[in-house]
């Protein structure tokens, strides 16, 4: 599926299916395609088809990078469609597990909201948040949907703000505030007869369409190939007819962050980088029967890294470590304004 394909005219059925046989041919990035396969088989109503899939990967022999994540996807998924028991215990088992990925702790977090279990959203949402953010100077922005979700469960609960809220409404960008976005009573807007009611709880919807939107674009960016020293070493010694496309090292990741920045400034969304290595590269090169050394397939290979989930989203946080490798927070490295 590609990011200009409207969702309403995706086959997810077939998209699973799709997302299999590439899964099968790349075993390397099995985990991120079957994760994605699952979802569409969500999307098309094949729920148990989906807790296949989840339980193919955590049976699997090779080493998961994201298991937590797997199994409350799975217990997401479970609950939907009557296996209660089943879900509440895996919820369970990822809150003893403490993840240090929020991405786990949202999904149990949001299973329970969902099922009206507000308490236990509220609590699984403050552990983590507690967990994770604690003597942090700036929360990163994985980490927002945990402090949203809980601003989102304490307005439904009717609590006062506290120290968190107030860190939630200092990441949030959207023109409409939490709170009004979070308003239980929003609801009765709907009916009313005032235009300028209807009007403010159009921009509210507005805005929350936009943030799904985003986050739902997230999975497949533009990206920009990126290669390590060694491995750029390794490309131009094995075919230099590629010499003219990095002159050094130095100039191929200025490069990169000049583009990255260009393509952000044109308003291009969902901006990634992927890394190459020479093996891969060769691999690609054969299925497409053409040789490494012709410079038109160094876009096609960026595009299949990123198809195959293998694309790091950019730009990171400042004081995260830059994508270059450096060491060095982005933000004194390639994301310095210098």
């Amino acid at each position: 599926m590609r990011p200009d394909t409207p969702a309403e005219n995706v086959d997810h059925t077939a998209e699973a299916a799709r997302l299999e046989r590439t899964a099968a041919l790349y075993p390397e990035d099995a985990e991120a395609l079957l994760l994605r396969a699952a979802a569409h088989l969500e999307l098309s109503g094949d729920r148990p088809g989906a807790t296949k899939l989840y339980d193919r990967l955590l049976s699997s022999s090779e080493g998961l990078d994201a298991p937590h994540l797997i199994r409350a996807l799975k217990a997401s998924n479970l609950w939907e469609y009557g296996h209660e028991a089943e879900a509440r215990a895996i919820i369970e088992g990822v809150r003893v597990a403490s993840p240090r990925d929020p991405a786990p702790w949202v999904i149990v977090a949001e299973a329970l909201e969902s099922h009206d279990e507000l308490e236990a959203a509220h609590d699984t949402f403050t552990e983590a948040v507690r967990l994770l953010l604690s003597d942090v100077p700036e929360p990163p922005q994985p980490t927002h949907p945990l402090l949203f979700g809980r601003h989102r469960v304490r307005r439904m609960l009717g609590r006062s703000h506290d120290e968190w809220d107030a860190v939630a409404d200092s990441v949030h960008s959207l023109p409409v505030s939490l709170d009004e976005l979070h308003d239980p009573k929003r609801v009765w807007s709907l009916g009313s007869e005032n235009p300028a009611e209807l009007e403010a709880e159009i921009l509210r919807l507005r805005a929350e369409l936009g943030a799904y939107r985003e986050a739902l674009s997230r999975p497949f960016p533009v990206a920009i190939l990126h290669w390590p020293a060694d491995e750029l070493r390794e490309l131009l010694d094995a075919y230099p007819a590629l010499a003219p496309e990095y002159p050094s090292h130095t100039e191929h990741l200025a490069s990169i962050e000049h583009a990255l920045r260009e393509l952000s400034a044109s308003g291009t969304p969902n901006l990634g980088i992927v890394t190459g290595t020479v093996p891969s590269y060769e691999a690609f090169a054969a299925s497409e029967g053409t040789s490494p050394g012709d410079a038109t397939l160094l876009p096609q290979y960026a595009t299949t890294l990123a198809a195959r989930g293998r694309a790091v989203a950019w730009p990171p946080q400042s004081t995260a470590a830059c994508w270059c490798g450096s060491g060095r927070p982005y933000g004194a490295c390639h994301g310095s304004t210098a």
